[in-house]
């Protein structure tokens, strides 16, 4: 169980640079996620963390370990891949004993790895099908056991659900987040996918054109995001622009076309426009202070919520009801109440 460290690491190719000076500390036994849009460097940091892709410059240290320019098979790193990689013609046992075999492991030993692996991913009584006779998530488990087999100081995992349908990719969310904190390694976790960084991440970072946006914990990254970006790839988020008016330590307040708006999330100078950000989730359909007045223009009931679009002075404003009581709220005047540290102030957009 190490730490894991970048230092002003870049990847060119040719003209285009795919990863721009990062430097990222991951904690040791965490479970770290990079996650940004396609063609954000994500999976290229991840590659020359595995040894795959050879950085133009920068360092990689697992621990102390300088592993810059040490060989994939000798960092001692399990990497588990999008596309599974299972050799087809082999059984599921032979699949993850291969690393194993490789390592020069005796045969009763690998006999005693491999039957703890697959039991850990909860695989251990299909070991003797091959890939072709099993699920996409049974197909990932077995990936997975193959990373882990040889008790790797890192575990490598490059969009490893991207191929599974919805309730699959649920349920492996949950066994991932168990499996990793059964073995306590610290694992890097490459994805596009929001909910599964939330859902799982203890730590992550958000990447665009191969800089590091913001990094942080889920929570702070989700709520209080450095700018309109991070705001809008992390979920959805209303954008109202304004001008502050009072800016002190701990609040600001900011007027917009729908009204004067308080913040407690966020700095800036008087004067300053600005752009705030309010989740849809964070809005509550109630007067009071630091509210919005508009009308519903549409409702999309879902069940457990509602998703209303509102125009207001200053645009259209979406909001997320939990629990509705009324299927439809088109053609009603509503108000709409943010509490002041749920708006949060970001440079203009």
């Amino acid at each position: 169980m190490l730490p894991i460290r970048l230092e002003k690491l870049r990847c060119e190719f040719g003209a285009t640079t795919a990863v721009d000076s990062v430097d990222l500390h991951i904690p040791k036994g965490s479970l770290y996620f990079m996650l940004g849009p396609s063609g954000c460097g994500k999976t290229t940091l991840l590659r020359m963390i595995a040894g795959f892709q050879e950085p133009t410059r920068g360092k990689i240290f697992f621990g102390d370990r300088d592993v810059t320019h040490t060989q994939p098979e000798k960092r001692n790193a399990g990497m588990v891949f999008q596309s599974y990689a299972l050799w087809p013609h082999l059984s599921v046992f032979e699949n993850v004993a291969f690393g194993l075999q490789v390592r020069g492991v005796s045969t009763a030993e690998q006999t005693k790895r491999v039957g703890a692996a697959l039991e850990m991913v909860r695989m251990g009584n299909l070991a003797q099908r091959k890939p072709n006779q099993l699920s996409g998530g049974q197909q990932q488990r077995v990936a997975l056991a193959r990373a882990i087999v040889f008790n790797p100081e890192v575990l490598l995992l490059d969009e490893p659900l991207s191929n599974l349908d919805a309730k699959l990719r649920l349920e492996m969310r949950g066994e991932i987040r168990r499996i990793c904190t059964e073995i306590r390694m610290t694992t890097v976790y490459v994805t596009h996918d929001q909910k599964e960084a939330l859902s799982l991440a203890d730590g992550l970072v958000v990447l665009r054109d191969g800089r590091i946006e913001q990094a942080g914990a889920p929570k702070q990254v989700y709520q209080q995001p450095c700018n309109s970006f991070v705001a809008e790839f992390m979920g959805e988020t209303n954008f109202i622009s304004g001008t502050v008016k009072r800016c002190d330590a701990t609040s600001c307040e900011v007027e917009t076309a729908a009204g004067m708006l308080q913040s407690d999330c966020g700095t800036a100078s008087v004067g300053a426009r600005v752009t705030l950000s309010i989740r849809p989730e964070s809005l509550r359909i109630a007067d009071g202070p630091n509210s919005i007045r508009g009308v519903c223009k549409s409702s999309l009931y879902l069940g457990e919520m509602s998703q209303h679009q509102i125009e207001t002075p200053a645009g259209i404003v979406k909001v997320f009801e939990l629990d509705p009581r009324e299927t439809t709220r088109v053609g009603q005047q509503l108000s709409l109440r943010a509490q002041p540290d749920a708006v949060v102030v970001l440079a203009e957009k």
